[in-house]
């Protein structure tokens, strides 16, 4: 017997906290918006931040001071590959991209994926990883 699909609702918080106008409650993230808010967030949190999770997160910051080549490149990617698909059920990554850019001395990640439960078409999120210390 196949497997149906479940539609579901995903709602999540603005981190700006940004209030409605009119009724004064915090604006939600919805579906889609909500999901490639956590994806990212869950690619940008160090491992150990969490205080109640310390194995949530990945390791890409200390990738980000090594030297920058397409080998650092495939170790971000690796590393992202395995935190989304260790941690965000919700989703089924597509395809993780990770470009150096050597004069600004940062990555350009672009991460495809579908969000399961929901009929809508592929997300894709872009980001740009940079040492800021």
């Amino acid at each position: 017997m196949p497997l149906e699909r479940v539609s579901r609702s995903f709602k999540d918080i603005s981190l700006g906290f940004r209030a409605h106008p009119i009724t004064r409650d915090l604006i939600p993230l919805k579906n889609e918006n909500a999901i490639a808010r956590s994806v990212k967030n869950l690619v940008l949190t160090n491992l150990q931040e969490r205080p109640f999770d310390p194995v949530l997160g990945s390791r890409i910051t200390k990738s980000l001071f090594e030297l920058m080549d397409i080998g650092s490149a495939s170790i971000i990617a690796d590393e992202i590959r395995n935190t989304i698909n260790n941690y965000e059920p919700r989703v089924r990554l597509l395809n993780v991209e990770v470009t150096p850019y050597y004069d600004a001395n940062a990555y350009d990640v672009t991460i495809a994926y579908e969000i399961v439960g929901i009929d809508v078409v592929a997300q894709q999120i872009n980001f740009l990883l940079e040492s800021l210390r």
